[in-house]
């Protein structure tokens, strides 16, 4: 069999996959919704998966009792501790879809999307929020990312949640008067803030609260201080992610790529990056940052390839190749987390 690997980067809103060959040949690349195991269930989880390889690999024309790739590389929202990757592991590989697997978190195919360097600091904010980083010598340091009980905070999530809290206390008085307030009415089309929070206690409405990030965006942008506050504590946030992990690995005075990536920074034009990059690089002068501009799949792909031990032209060929016939809109680069 030709060397292939079956790349799935399995985020919370979005599955995306790819099936390139060993020279870094797309072969296939399809996309579905977000099917977290640890959300959904492993079993749920793994069958959308698996529908999806399954199509991957009936589009690069394989037989169906042939197997779809000689290495799965599996990149997954959710995969946060070493127990849930060493679970993943040995459930995909129950599949079949190929003779070796490898399940990690989707943070490292962000930072292997946005960097050909051996090692930097990845930063996600896309529904969630998280960071990783790998030093030259292999040492890596990561963040549970477990959200509150974690210490987490930030993410299109929290964000949304944070606007309604921010209206409610708006409307009764415990808050600061805030443009969030009107701005959550016209998106609920209702008079009255407590009359949403009714509404969603009896499940009459759906609380979607990465629907209301980006009115934290358009109310900031109107300089509203009670958003602007919170876009300066998201910013914060980043940087810390980042810069912590460049402490632990020793790398503040190392010249080291931080990528960022997720729909809360790609979606936003500079309003997070540029204080971002400023606040980062204050902290570390040597740091270079830059937003991701393929998607995570491609990263995940493409330690998929080095694990085969491709030649260095594969992941060249999976660049280009992407950049020409594969729109990044395609499987969803913004989506993240």
């Amino acid at each position: 069999m030709t060397d292939r690997v079956l790349a799935i980067d399995g985020g919370n809103s979005k599955t995306a996959v790819l099936l390139v060959d060993a020279d870094g040949k797309v072969l296939a690349q399809v996309r579905g919704p977000g099917a977290p195991p640890q959300t959904v269930g492993m079993k749920r989880g793994l069958d959308v998966f698996e529908g999806l390889a399954r199509e991957a690999a009936a589009q690069a024309g394989l037989s169906p009792n042939e197997p779809i790739a000689s290495h799965t590389s599996a990149y997954l929202a959710g995969a946060d501790l070493p127990r849930e990757e060493e679970d993943l592991t040995r459930a995909i590989s129950e599949r079949g879809w190929s003779s070796t697997t490898f399940v990690g978190n989707d943070t490292f195919a962000l930072l292997r999307a946005g960097t050909a360097a051996a090692g930097g600091i990845a930063v996600v904010c896309g529904a969630g929020i998280n960071a990783v980083g790998v030093a030259r010598d292999g040492r890596t340091h990561r963040f549970p990312a477990l959200g509150a009980i974690s210490g987490d905070w930030g993410g299109g999530g929290q964000l949304g949640n944070d606007a309604l809290w921010h209206a409610v206390r708006a409307e009764d008085g415990r808050g600061e008067p805030t443009e969030l307030l009107p701005a959550l009415l016209a998106h609920y089309g209702e008079s009255s803030i407590l009359k949403v929070v009714e509404k969603i206690h009896f499940e009459e409405v759906e609380l979607d609260p990465h629907a209301l990030c980006p009115l934290v965006f358009e109310v900031a942008a109107r300089g509203d201080s009670v958003a602007l506050a919170q876009i300066d504590r998201l910013i914060e946030e980043i940087v810390l992610l980042a810069t912590v992990s460049m402490r632990k690995l020793d790398l503040m005075d190392e010249p080291v790529d931080v990528v960022l990536g997720g729909g809360v920074l790609t979606n936003t034009g500079d309003v997070v990056v540029g204080p971002v990059r400023q606040q980062i690089t204050e902290a570390a002068p040597l740091a270079q940052v830059r937003v991701v501009d393929v998607p995570p799949v491609v990263g995940a792909a493409l330690l998929g390839l080095d694990h085969i031990g491709a030649s260095p032209g594969a992941e060249l060929r999976l660049r280009s190749a992407y950049d020409e016939h594969l729109p990044t809109a395609a499987l969803g680069v913004a989506a993240g987390g």
